[in-house]
């Protein structure tokens, strides 16, 4: 098992161990698809076997930099809300990867977005021009 992470600032796919917290720029691969994966056209992919860190300290600075980084670099994020600091993912306790209304697996994320775009369509309505419809005077 392995988690693939894009680093969309940096154009780079990271294929390492696996992730203990959810990501929403991240994927669980299973040994088949870890060994298989290949990153988009113009990225470089870098595999990481192991992470090892002497201090957890260092770690969670280097996570908390790349998450604030990326957030406010890459445009995936509306750059309204990246200063409020509220995550714009907001994951509950009860996360479940394989729930289909909140997985991260592009198929899922793929339906929700095109959801999402067709209901923000949706509140808009057409409305008659009323100068077309006014009887014309009659002399």
């Amino acid at each position: 098992m392995a988690t693939l992470t894009y680093a969309y600032a940096d154009q780079t796919a990271v294929v390492g161990p696996l992730a203990e917290e959810e990501n929403p720029h991240s994927w669980d691969l299973c040994a088949t698809h870890r060994d298989r994966i290949s990153a988009p056209v113009g990225w470089e992919l870098v595999r990481v076997d192991r992470i090892e860190l002497d201090e957890e300290d260092d770690l969670m600075a280097l996570a908390e930099a790349v998450k604030e980084d990326g957030r406010v670099t890459t445009g995936l994020v509306d750059d309204r809300s990246a200063g409020s600091g509220a995550d714009p993912i907001d994951y509950s306790a009860t996360f479940d990867g394989a729930d289909p209304a909140n997985s991260n697996h592009p198929v899922f994320r793929t339906r929700r977005v095109a959801y999402a775009k067709k209901a923000r369509r949706a509140h808009l309505s057409v409305v008659p021009d009323e100068s077309a419809t006014a009887e014309p005077e009659q002399d």
